[in-house]
Parts: structure tokens; sequence; C-alpha cells
């Protein structure tokens, strides 16, 4: 603080010589750094301006994703992004407001060395001095020049005046009469008052300290373009952290620094008054439309309140938590994100169950996983429920040998690879058979020890990946996608029976600009009379989140018998009588074309790209290039000529089930096996680290 200290001192000893006041020079400075931080101020204001106007986008993104923190949080960067707004923008006053206050507390603690700039020697002798005359001055105290000070001005100078013996080159009696002259008193107060030390009437600084901060609060609150946006909750918690820190300066500092924190309170109501008026926020904020999707967004929440059955859960999950870390000898461990997750495991699990007696920890965010329900009938299974929040810190304290996952972003987003034991092996799951570069962040599986490639395009990607980032030691093992394996079979078992019509189904995905969100009416309107049946089956999401849109979409086509709008997800069997499906960019046309070797049609609605560097691997997509050989794909703005390709593909299935077969051959590996093969390499990593330890316990 010394530097601060010193330049603050320049402006303050200016002011102080302007005006012959220490008050007033304390007041004059604070106008002074108010006008020198306008631009700041004025740069705030437009930032704060650009959050407001956000805020019904904000509102939406909450309303269309809720409950989907990682999605709302992508989702909001981007919005940000594509603004320029500046999330740490508002705190930019504050913190200079702190880093000033704090030079300001160096210089009123020292006002001989930064007001007044008396010479160092001499201000050293006079504070030994001032120790002298009173013992009770603490050596290390900050405020020894105050204490000299109020000795020269009660009367007490001659000690100080015989000091001229030391400094023969120096006038002493001048430079006691400078200090003499520097009055703290200020409209009755006297500005060295320390309340804790002084009490008596210095008890009133920090109360008009406090009311100072509350009147700031409250006229920012209905001036502040931002902070006039906020909840009550918001403005209120601002409000009492403003009130305290300007208590605790009233109380624990001398009231030169409360005068300076009352003063730029008070001169900010101003300045807010003003840039109010010359930069007026209603000319650029909808009020309307912000108050709208803020009331819509508070039913949603409001209806997400926590119930008796929520809390039972939280107990759960704290119970479940507590059980996890305190058993100890974990081999191995998988996590999955919800109940539909299972199937990315269910073929490698069931291997792992019948050829082992390894116990399999299965930790899940789903309290109504049915996991739980297989526990009851095998006891090597180990179930968990741990909720999204509480997963972070149980990772980051994760002690088992293996650790599977379908959730990439390893260590590059929440969650983190164990902070107790370093030689956790990771293994991550692909849940989806098509290329990754795309769909998912940048550097998303370089933190994993082992990754299982569903196919060689896979393969292909993950080793371009490890040389772009110059991974080493990570270990990529030709599984397959045992999920495939299991809707083959299940698709192989189902009963066939005869059809009157062919049916078309159309599955959107979940990503924004999907069919249902763009273009699902125009399709429907275009087939809707074609000699064939049509289901729709929404993304879960969609059915969970806009329950009213998918209503209005059973009651627009009610009466036309061709049409299905399905929202039970219990079965497969919808897919697998489907004879050629319609989608965008879902994961779901390879598992539909790669298990029935039915063709399937692409709408090329705007891709989601995850991975904006994703060229940098120099490899085409898989689910780019291969949209053409499944079916074929369709512009949105072409979209009339969907119904002559649903009938071209319906019309050559034979054709299209020997072009699929030889592409499902070609890019997935150990078809009908993967489990088995995914199983295998777990096992096997289980038993190294298992086999290493024991060497380890032996050698010791």
């Amino acid at each position: 603080m010394d530097a601060l200290g010193a330049l603050l001192g320049i402006v303050m000893g200016w002011c102080y010589n302007l005006v012959n006041n220490y008050g007033m020079a304390i007041i004059l400075f604070t106008l002074f750094s108010k006008f020198v931080l306008l631009p700041i101020s004025i740069w705030v204001q437009f930032n704060s301006i650009k959050m407001v106007k956000m805020q019904p986008a904000l509102n939406k993104i909450k309303i269309d994703h809720f409950g989907d923190k990682d999605t709302i949080a992508e989702e909001t960067q981007k919005l940000y992004k594509k603004n320029h707004y500046h999330a740490t923008a508002s705190l930019i006053p504050l913190i200079v407001q702190i880093v000033l206050l704090l030079g300001v507390v160096s210089v009123i603690y020292h006002p001989m060395t930064y007001v007044l700039h008396i010479d160092k020697n001499i201000t050293e002798r006079f504070e030994e001095v001032a120790i002298q005359n009173d013992s009770s001055i603490n050596p290390e105290s900050s405020s020894i020049q105050l204490a000299v000070a109020k000795q020269i001005q009660s009367g007490n100078c001659d000690a100080y005046v015989a000091l001229q013996s030391e400094f023969d080159n120096k006038n002493i009696e001048a430079i006691v009469k400078k200090v003499d002259a520097l009055k703290m008193n200020f409209v009755g107060f006297d500005l060295s008052w320390i309340p804790t030390k002084d009490g008596g009437a210095s008890i009133v600084v920090p109360l008009i300290a406090g009311f100072s901060a509350w009147l700031l609060s409250f006229c920012q609150n209905k001036m502040n373009v931002l902070q006039a946006a906020q909840s009550k909750i918001g403005n209120y918690s601002t409000m009492a952290v403003s009130v305290g820190i300007s208590l605790y300066l009233g109380f624990f500092v001398p009231s030169g620094v409360a005068l300076y924190w009352i003063a730029s309170n008070l001169l900010t109501i101003v300045q807010q008054y003003l840039l109010n008026k010359a930069i007026n926020p209603k000319k650029y904020v909808d009020w309307n439309e912000l108050e709208s999707t803020r009331e819509e967004l508070a039913t949603y929440i409001s209806n997400a309140k926590k119930t008796k059955a929520d809390k039972e859960l939280i107990k759960r999950c704290k119970d479940d938590y507590k059980k996890f870390l305190e058993l100890g000898n974990k081999h191995l461990v998988f996590y999955s994100e919800s109940n539909g997750f299972y199937k990315y495991y269910a073929g490698t699990i069931d291997f792992i169950l019948k050829n082992t007696n390894i116990p399999l920890h299965y930790i899940t965010s789903d309290p109504n996983d049915h996991i739980f329900e297989m526990a009851k009938e095998n006891d090597q299974i180990k179930p968990y429920y741990i909720d999204s929040q509480k997963l972070i810190t149980l990772m980051m304290k994760m002690d088992a040998d293996v650790v599977v996952m379908t959730m990439p972003d390893l260590e590059t987003f929440q969650i983190k690879r164990s902070y107790v034991r370093k030689d956790v092996e990771y293994i991550y799951v692909p849940h989806c058979t098509n290329s990754l570069n795309l769909t998912m962040r940048d550097g998303c599986v370089d933190y994993f020890d082992a990754i299982l490639a569903t196919g060689k395009h896979q393969r292909e990607e993950f080793e371009a990946i490890q040389k772009l980032h110059h991974i080493e030691n990570q270990t990529i093992v030709d599984a397959g996608y045992p999920l495939l394996d299991d809707l083959y079979k299940d698709y192989k078992n189902m009963p066939k029976s005869a059809k009157d019509k062919k049916t078309v189904l159309i599955a959107p995905s979940w990503q924004k600009d999907n069919i249902a969100d763009s273009c699902l009416n125009e399709i429907l309107d275009l087939i809707k009379d074609m000699d064939f049946n049509i289901i729709v089956r929404p993304h879960p999401q969609h059915v969970r989140h806009m329950p009213q849109r998918m209503e209005q979409l059973k009651q627009k086509y009610s009466e036309n018998k061709n049409i299905e709008i399905q929202t039970d997800f219990s079965s497969n069997d919808t897919i697998f009588q489907a004879d050629a499906i319609i989608t965008d960019w879902s994961g779901i046309a390879y598992e539909y074309a790669f298990a029935t070797c039915k063709p399937v049609l692409f709408i090329n609605t705007p891709m989601k790209i995850m991975n904006p560097n994703y060229e940098e691997l120099g490899i085409v997509p898989f689910n780019i290039w291969l949209r053409e050989k499944l079916g074929g794909s369709v512009d949105v703005d072409e979209l009339e000529k969907l119904p002559d390709m649903i009938r071209d593909v319906l019309d050559h299935q034979s054709e299209y089930y020997d072009t699929i077969k030889k592409y499902r051959d070609e890019y997935d590996y150990n078809f009908e096996h993967s489990g088995e093969a995914s199983a295998r390499f777990i096992i096997h990593e289980v038993m190294k680290k298992t086999r290493k330890r024991q060497e380890e316990e032996k050698n010791a």
C-alpha cells in the first residue's frame, strides 16, 4: 500500500493545499476520483444495459432448459459472447473503490507522510516523541502519526520543537506549525477518531456511514438499470453487504476514512442520477418483455419448490454419499447421469456380473434409476444415489481402482479427477456411435486414461486428438457399441407382423433449431395425406419442458388417422417397426440404421457445433458424410422435396439394407460381442490394479 498511498498522497496533498481544510480535502479528493473514474462508470452503465436487454433471453434459456444446469451455462456463455457482455464489469467500480479505499486508509493514517510530505527521518523522530509522551501508544500501531497531530494540536509542542538540535538544516518549528495547522475537526467531528477506541460522540460516525450506504443501495435499486431488474432478495443482499462494510469502516478506522466513504456514497448517487439522464435505460430496454419472461420463469421455479419427497431425497443422497466414501477397497465404479444411461453399460455390466465376482459400485444421479431394483436381485451390485451437486465433491474424493463413465469433459468442466488417489483409471464410454469431435467440447476426452471406441472412425478421431493435443499414455480400445448389440437383439427377437401400410417415424433431437422447433408442422402438412403411417416421437426433453406445445400438436392433428404423436418412451417398438425415420442430427439415426438396416432421411437443420476447432483434426465427421449413404438429406428451405424422397427410400428398402449393413460391418467393432469386448478390457484393468497393489503390499 506504500506506493498507492504515495500516489494518492500527491493528489490529497494538492487538494489540501487548495482548500487548507483536511475534511474538505477528503471530499475534494473523493470528487476528483469520481471524475477520473467516470469513463469506467459510463462503460459499466452500457454494460448493465446490455445485461438487462439480454435478461428476457436469459430467462427463456432457463425456461427451455429448466433443471439442465450444464446446458443453461453453455447457452448463457454463448449469449454473453454474442452480445459482447462482460459478466464481471459491474464489479470493476467496486474493486477500484476498495483499492482506492485501502490507499485512502494509508493516507489518513499517515498525514505527515502523504499529505504534508514531511521528511521521513523527522516523521520517525516525531513518532518516537509521541510514544515517549504517551506510554499507552502501541509502537506497532498504524495511527501513531494521528497521535502526533493530536499532541501538537493540543499544545504539547515543546518536545517536538526540541528536536531542532538533531536537524540543523530543517526548520522544525515550521514543521510543527504545519502539523498544527492540519486541523482534524470537521463539522464537529474529529477525523482522527476511531470509535472502538475513543467512544463517546464518535459512535455517530459509523451510523452516518451505514446510513449513507443504505441510501446508496436504496437509490441504486431504483436508478441503476441492472439492480432495478434484480430480484428483491438480490437487492437486499447487496444492501446488507454495503451497509456491513460501511459500519466496519465507521467503527474500526479513523473517521477521516468514514468521511471519504460517506462522500463517495453520496457522490455515487448523484453520478447515477446524471448517468441515467444522459444514458436513459428506458431507450434501450423492453421492460414489458422483461417482466413477462420473469413471471414465466418464476412460475417454473415455484412449481419446482422442494416438497417432502425432495427433502427425503436430499437425506438419501447424503446417506449414500457418506456410505460410498466410508467404504474402502473399491475396485470398480460406474457413473450414470440418469436412468437412461444404463443402456450404454448393459452389455458390459451383464458380462462382468456373469463372469466375475468383482463388486460393482454404481453411482447414479437419478433416484429412480432401475439399478436399485437390479441390486435387490443381485448383491454384487452396490448402487448409490448422488445428485449432481454432491457428485462434484464425490469425484474429487474418489477412491477406486477403475471408474467408468459416459460423461465427457473430465477435468475440463465440472467433474475433476480424484484429489485423493492419483492412480485412479478413468475409462470413457461413448454414448453414441457417431463422431464426437463435432458434438462435444474441445479437450473433452483428453484426461481419460482409456477410451472404448465404437468403431474405426472414432479410433481415427481419438488418435488425431492425441497427436494434436500431445496426449501420451492414453489407451484406445476397439470395443464396439454394446447398445447397438442390444438394439439389434431386441429388433431380431421382436415379433414381425404384417402391416397394411408402411410407417415413417419422425424423431427430432434436442439441440437448438431441431425439427420440432423449426419445421415439424411444415413437414407434417407436406406428408399428412400420403399413404403411410406417421409417428412423431419427440425428444424426451421436449415432452418434459414443453408439455403444452406437445398437447397443441396432438390437438392439431387429432383428426388425421395417419398421424400419431407419441410421448411414451418406455418401449423401442415404435422405432423398430418404422420402415424409415426422419431426423436432424440425433444419434438415433445411426442406432436405428445399424440395428435394422433401414434407411434414414435427414433434415439439414443447423449443426450443434460444440467444438469450433473440429476441423483441426483434418477428419470429416462421420455424422456428416454418412448422411447421404444412409438415405439422404434435405435442406430446411427445400422441404417440398421430402415426399418424393420418402417414397424413394420406401421403394428401395432392400438396396439400402445391403448398403447400411456394409457400413455397419466396417464402422462398428465387435458387432454382437461389444459388451464382452468392453467388459474384458475393464476386468483386465481392475485385475492389473489389484495385482500391482498386492505386489506393493508384499514388498512393503
